[in-house]
């Protein structure tokens, strides 16, 4: 189809309005499009986007005024539903194409604006997914601002509006928490856990710690042979904790040992190895000193991350990557539910609230944790992978990504994650092809 621009009006315009029209016609649609404010630029014109008014000849849109608002104001929120699909901002005032403000529904959730909220924050400090509008209506796991996308999309298409197909992308994860259950710990380590097993009359774990550190047995975290060769067309990405101290929170194997050397090295000759922010890395300059440390193990700059325990507050987590020379995040999702923190599984940048501007932070969803799925939600192995392909297949019918997070304990041979790495395995054959 011939290439060609497509008009949007707005009586008026802001940061928040090109925030949304650049990231949903430049960046999914790959249109061009021009905003007008003045309606002698609509003479002729066979068709357009009217944004606040209703015209005959154009595809209008209701306008709830978010867009055209500064700072964080209350919001009376309708809910209602647009081709089966639950909807907020919902206006079903005569003449307008759509029941509901689009552009303010998705800037809502891209924004996540009810973070600036007050609330009461979990035992992590996080923002409780129970608060959100999504979890409250039960839409958490559709991602619903997809499904906006493709809905708009089949009615531009119908006006002759040359759209490319985006295809579904998948992205595998696995965050590097604790290396290994019994080896490279260090001897003061190894000899308090063997201490209060004996303790606790963990006459198994016991056995089995003396046997993996005399080399007779396989470190039960140790998945890294299925981890570097499972995939077969898209790279994972590997986030390594990086706390120089050990804490209740970080219990990783201090990253700058020769055995955490060879295993990144290892890790990254099959996916970037990236930032796992610590537990306490928001506290002086903790987060640069780790940032510094793995970009000397990994001889690479490194400017993406994901939180530790996903302590993502806003806006004070963001700011600190920015003043550390981060400029990708990828903690935009729950720990404690499954499902699309922000209704999408498409990246986005931040839009600073508080500065009312577009930051030079991109950030990428994910929406299956499997600690998520085991501790916080108690769900069986089969009832955690229904779920996953539940998710998936929205995010296939919207030509969106799916990211997900694994650990390379999820996945070794530790009792309680038994079935884990055969689900996971079949998955993986299912959504690779």
């Amino acid at each position: 189809m011939e290439k060609q621009t497509l008009i949007v009006f707005s009586t008026g315009n802001s940061s928040r309005l090109d925030f949304i029209l650049q990231w949903l016609f430049k960046e999914i649609y790959a249109i061009d499009y021009r905003l007008v404010h003045n309606e002698s630029a609509l003479t002729d014109l066979p068709f357009f986007i009217s944004y606040g008014k209703v015209f005959p000849n154009a595809l209008s849109i209701p306008d709830a005024g978010l867009l055209r608002q500064r700072g964080i104001n209350d919001q009376d929120i309708n809910i209602g539903s647009w081709n089966d699909i639950p909807t907020i901002y919902a206006n079903n005032a005569q003449g307008y194409s759509l029941p509901f403000d689009l552009f303010s529904a998705i800037f809502f959730l891209l924004s996540r604006y009810e973070e600036y909220y007050s609330y009461r924050p979990d035992k992590h400090g996080r923002y409780p997914a129970k608060e959100s509008i999504l979890y409250k209506n039960g839409w958490l796991q559709r991602p619903i601002v997809d499904e906006w996308v493709l809905a708009l999309k089949q009615l531009l298409q119908q006006k002759a509006t040359a759209i490319k197909n985006t295809d579904f992308e998948y992205q595998p994860t696995y965050d590097i928490d604790i290396a290994y259950s019994y080896l490279n710990k260090g001897k003061k380590r190894i000899q308090g856990a063997q201490l209060r097993d004996l303790l606790k009359g963990k006459i198994s774990s016991v056995i089995e710690r003396k046997q993996v550190l005399e080399g007779k047995l396989k470190d039960p975290y140790d998945s890294y042979d299925f981890i570097t060769t499972a995939h077969n067309k898209t790279k994972p990405i590997y986030f390594i904790l990086a706390a120089l101290n050990t804490t209740d929170y970080d219990k990783n194997i201090l990253p700058d040992t020769m055995e955490m050397h060879r295993l990144i090295k290892r890790l990254q000759k099959t996916g970037p190895i990236y930032l796992h922010p610590s537990y306490y890395s928001n506290e002086g300059d903790t987060l640069r000193r780790e940032k510094h440390l793995m970009e000397v193990i990994t001889g690479e700059t490194i400017s993406s991350s994901r939180q530790h325990y996903i302590k993502l507050v806003f806006p004070a987590t963001y700011k600190i990557l920015l003043a550390n020379g981060i400029n990708h995040d990828y903690s935009m999702g729950y720990g404690s539910h499954l499902g699309f923190r922000a209704g999408t599984g498409r990246s986005f940048y931040w839009y600073d609230l508080l500065n009312e501007s577009v930051a030079d932070l991109r950030i990428t969803p994910f929406c299956f944790m499997d600690t998520t799925a085991f501790f916080e939600e108690k769900l069986s192995v089969s009832e955690a992978f229904r779920a996953l392909r539940y998710m998936t297949e929205k995010l296939k019918k919207t030509g969106s990504r799916l990211t997900t997070i694994f650990h390379n304990f999820s996945l070794g041979t530790e009792a309680q994650w038994a079935g884990w790495k055969d689900a996971y395995g079949h998955f993986l054959k299912e959504v690779q092809g």
